[in-house]
């Protein structure tokens, strides 16, 4: 199995050097583009480096769009997902076993609308009860890749990007101080 870097730097809209979402992993960057030989058959793969996880993954350049790897979210779609977060929590009445699949499938979406109604539905804010282990895990997988995207984007730190989102979840209903009258009729009824 041979391996070779190639000298030009894009393939299916993707350059080197360019941050990226794979969907099972989150935010990456390109850091080159390889030729493989493999079973005698030459193979474009991408190389992913994951800084954060210390990992590097190789995807075949013909299957990046099917396996869903995308560029980074623009600015505006960003704001979108903050909004959703702001929103009211949303959590079927189905067994925890069901509802964490549904999440976890939400987190590997990499779709950041997703991954912000899990943040979402999963906060909880001081005044409220407690989470559970897994709870609190999957709360805190969907926000640290959703906090990485958007550092990402708005060229920020991961930190200032967890207080940003943390900031919108507190704009949330029931969450701060002030409780909307709707919100208790709601419950009432």
């Amino acid at each position: 199995m041979t391996t070779q870097q190639k000298k030009s730097s894009t393939r299916q809209g993707f350059k080197t050097g360019e941050s990226i979402v794979y969907p099972a992993h989150g935010v990456g960057q390109i850091v080159a583009i390889e030729e493989q030989e493999v079973a005698g058959m030459k193979l474009e793969l991408f190389v992913i480096d994951f800084e954060k996880d210390k990992m590097r993954l190789k995807v075949p350049v013909a299957k990046a769009v099917t396996i869903g790897m995308r560029k980074l979210s623009e600015t505006d779609f960003v704001d979108r997902a903050l909004k959703v977060v702001q929103g009211k929590a949303r959590v079927k009445r189905t067994m925890w076993s069901r509802r964490a699949q549904e999440y976890d499938a939400k987190i590997n979406s990499g779709d950041l609308i997703s991954i912000a109604e899990v943040v979402r539905d999963l906060y909880r804010a001081e005044n409220q009860p407690e989470q559970s282990y897994s709870e609190r895990q999957l709360y805190e997988a969907a926000l640290d890749r959703m906090a990485r995207e958007i550092a990402a984007v708005n060229k920020m730190s991961e930190t200032e990007a967890v207080r940003l989102v943390e900031a919108n979840l507190n704009k949330g209903p029931k969450r701060g101080k002030a409780i909307d009258d709707e919100d208790t009729q709601d419950e009432a009824a």
